[in-house]
């Protein structure tokens, strides 16, 4: 084993893909402009390679088998990859990975906690997760997560929601807002087509069902452009058979670059999400990356999003299980494009001014320098 080095820092996760854009595009790429020695580690079997701002990404390769099997490799890897590279800091992003993460910060590293969702909460919802079993196996991780929180260095909370959840003397907020110039567009309404757009995760659960039932009572002969993967696969399979499915383009999974182009062309994106527990303290990306691409966002009603979305005055709100309100509203800005136009440029100035990357990073960099400079060091 190399010995730890304060100089050597690594971004770990078994769950998420290398392209992640809050892990890789962002948190990587700003501690890249301060470290002498970053490395990313995933575990998708794709072998080793690096991010195109020079990081280097080694795969761990723990992909086979059920969910249990690949916690438990992934965590013995994980954990013998960076006593192995003596990396120092070690910021992980999965709650799969909190023993390998209890047990580094034993051996002397400082050990971050990236909190993406409230896991506790979520497990309540899972399908693939027994019913008599969700409460059961919530309680136990939110009793999990408790005791880390006093054992390991740092806690970065993706939402203020989630942040309460933990010490506040040693956890830190830092939102997935947008990178404020990767998605702005020049475009003009001239440009735009008779589109909007949902780009995600697709599941019931997420509103696709009323989407589409949406897009079967519109007026305006608008279409909608879907962008990501179904969950599970087969929901794709209930969708098409849906009346409005013949105004759905389906997209599959997009680039960057695509995303961009998508909603350039765009009148408005949807972001309609069930009134579940977890979704509505939520704060989700796609939002804001809607409002960074300068068009107006369609939302679920819920008291958090409304405040955002009519307080910018930069979209609409709707009743997410109401398939006409949602068809109304999608209706209204395409028959409006001077209201579209203003929405969207609203949002876009909202997201320069406040939802952005920029200011998260100063955060996230100043969580790093303030541990650095309080560590004791094994050496």
């Amino acid at each position: 084993m190399a010995s730890i080095s304060r100089k050597r820092w690594l971004i770990l996760s078994t769950v998420h893909a290398r392209n992640d854009t809050r892990i890789v595009l962002k948190e990587a790429r700003s501690l890249s402009k301060i470290a002498d020695a970053l490395a990313l580690a995933f575990a998708d079997g794709l072998g080793n390679s690096r991010t195109d701002f020079g990081v280097p990404i080694y795969d761990l390769d723990v992909r086979r088998g059920s969910r249990i099997v690949r916690a438990i490799v992934g965590n013995v890897r994980a954990y013998r990859f960076a006593r192995a590279g003596g990396y120092g800091v070690v910021h992980f992003q999965d709650p799969e990975l909190l023993v390998a993460g209890l047990l580094l910060r034993w051996r002397g590293h400082l050990v971050i906690y990236d909190v993406h969702e409230d896991v506790p909460g979520d497990i309540l919802t899972k399908d693939w997760i027994p019913g008599m079993l969700r409460r059961p196996i919530s309680f136990l991780l939110d009793s999990i997560e408790a005791f880390s929180d006093r054992q390991l260095s740092a806690i970065v909370a993706a939402t203020p929601t989630i942040a309460r959840r933990f010490s506040p003397s040693k956890t830190i907020v830092v939102q997935n807002f947008p990178i404020e110039e990767e998605l702005g567009s020049e475009s003009s309404c001239s440009d735009k087509r008779a589109e909007i757009s949902y780009i995600g995760g697709m599941s019931a659960q997420r509103g696709l069902r009323e989407l589409v039932q949406a897009m079967a009572l519109t007026k305006s002969g608008v279409r909608l452009n879907l962008g990501g993967s179904f969950q599970p696969k087969g929901f794709e399979q209930d969708l098409r058979r849906l009346d409005g499915w013949d105004r759905v383009c389906r997209l599959g999974f997009l680039s960057r670059i695509e995303i961009k182009a998508v909603l350039a062309q765009s009148v408005a994106g949807l972001v309609t999400l069930h009134p579940i527990p977890t979704f509505l303290t939520s704060l989700p990306i796609k939002m804001f990356e809607y409002m960074s691409a300068g068009i107006p966002v369609i939302a679920s009603n819920f008291p958090l999003w409304r405040g955002i979305i009519e307080g910018n005055d930069c979209g609409l709100c709707v009743d997410p299980l109401d398939p006409q309100a949602i068809a109304d509203a999608i209706d209204h800005l395409v028959e409006n494009p001077d209201v579209a136009r203003r929405m969207g440029e609203n949002g876009r100035r909202a997201v320069v001014e406040r939802y952005n990357w920029r200011m998260e990073e100063k955060k996230l960099i100043g969580l790093y320098e303030r541990l650095l400079a309080a560590a004791d060091w094994v050496r």
